[in-house]
């Protein structure tokens, strides 16, 4: 037996080194924006999901400062005991509005608000059927609720129908999970064809839509409306700290889903509430979504403009993308690290993205409203050399 009980940290640190795998943060100075300070030096920001620029926003700072001083910095306890003020209603109502559903409940995190409701949705007599891309919230959350998980190749559909077909029969519930905008690649689910699945075999359905709330669909509120699937029946989830510039996260749905989750979600009561500040500003957010489309407008256009330039660089092997996220793959951790040094030297900071996160090495290209033209023109010129 061995005598020191955490040697073993230090030999698998020593592993993660030697595979190129390790990780550790960089410290970003000032306000969020289309540049930022990096190791004392102005860069220009590829890295960020602020995609509509709303994080240094300063009516989300004036309304995040005002909430606490009216509310304090905290919320002091969990919605069902001291956290519960009217902001958090008056944000559900707002998402509720945006998505058009029912209603929505708040959660003091994105990652909380997949555990939460996947837990509280299905046990050990269930099945999730899980893309095998899916963002490490669904993975955890489907692990954590103890049901049969099967992960499908990534946006299979035919494969999803033959698991339903082979075992749905031999399970209480189903309930299929997939994120409709893919953080690491840029590309969506098949959300009209998924959904028509559920339908047929009688499941539940969770899309995530961390990467799509305000950035895709008419109004902004996600791929849902994107791929005209208002009003069908499913459950929304989404996170506030991506284009909506806070923090936490959100599920929308019936008002009868929402109830039951306020009552069984154990991340959502046993979880101190999102903090008055962080509520206000993403109400704010919310506000701007609706009433300056132009931002998202802006958006794509640079979303565009970067597309038709990096497609004159055969050299990049570009990942398919419908979003504001554009990867080109590496060939090994090596490689993306080298990549994305370089980059940071000529001014551009847009990190090396590597497995575990991902199978296959790469940098990972996150566009924002507030990029301006010469932003992205200096980005193509660093790649191309």
């Amino acid at each position: 037996m061995d005598t020191e009980p955490y040697a073993w940290l230090e030999q698998s640190l020593a592993t993660i080194h030697r595979a190129d795998w390790y990780r550790s943060v960089q410290t970003l100075h000032g306000l969020p924006g289309a540049t930022v300070v990096l190791e004392g030096r102005e860069v220009i920001n590829f890295a960020s999901n602020d995609y509509l620029g709303l994080a240094g926003d300063e009516r989300l700072i004036q309304a995040a400062t005002a909430a606490v001083q009216e509310f304090g910095t905290g919320s002091t306890g969990s919605r069902l005991l001291s956290g519960h003020r009217q902001l958090h209603r008056d944000l559900e109502r707002a998402i509720a509005s945006l998505k058009q559903t029912e209603d929505a409940v708040v959660f003091s995190s994105g990652y909380l608000a997949n555990l939460g409701t996947i837990t509280a949705l299905v046990g050990k007599r269930d099945l999730i059927l899980s893309d095998q891309y899916n963002h490490s919230s669904l993975k955890n959350g489907a692990i954590l609720s103890g049901a049969r998980v099967i992960d499908y190749p990534h946006c299979d559909v035919e494969a999803v129908r033959d698991e339903l077909q082979r075992v749905r029969q031999n399970y209480r519930r189903c309930l299929i999970i997939t994120d409709s905008v893919f953080s690491m690649d840029g590309d969506l689910c098949p959300l009209p064809e998924l959904l028509d699945l559920a339908e047929e075999f009688c499941c539940m359905f969770l899309v995530d839509e961390a990467h799509s709330t305000a950035v895709l669909g008419e109004n902004g509120a996600g791929c849902v409306e994107h791929l005209g699937c208002t009003g069908r029946e499913l459950i929304q989830m989404g996170t506030l700290s991506k284009a909506l510039g806070s923090l936490g996260g959100y599920v929308a749905g019936s008002s009868t889903l929402i109830d039951f989750l306020r009552n069984r979600a154990p991340s959502w009561i046993y979880t101190t509430a999102l903090s008055p500040g962080d509520t206000a500003a993403a109400l704010a957010a919310i506000a701007i979504v609706q009433q300056e489309p132009q931002r998202r407008t802006q958006l794509w256009e640079n979303v565009d403009y970067l597309k038709e330039l990096m497609q004159q660089l055969p050299q990049l092997k570009l990942l398919p993308s419908l979003s504001p996220i554009v990867c080109f793959q590496l060939t090994s951790a090596a490689e993306a690290l080298r990549v994305g040094k370089q980059l940071k030297s000529a001014g551009i900071f847009a990190p090396a993205i590597r497995p575990p996160t991902v199978p296959t090495s790469r940098i990972r290209v996150s566009v924002m409203a507030t990029h301006q033209k010469v932003h992205i023109e200096k980005l193509v010129a660093a790649c191309n050399k």
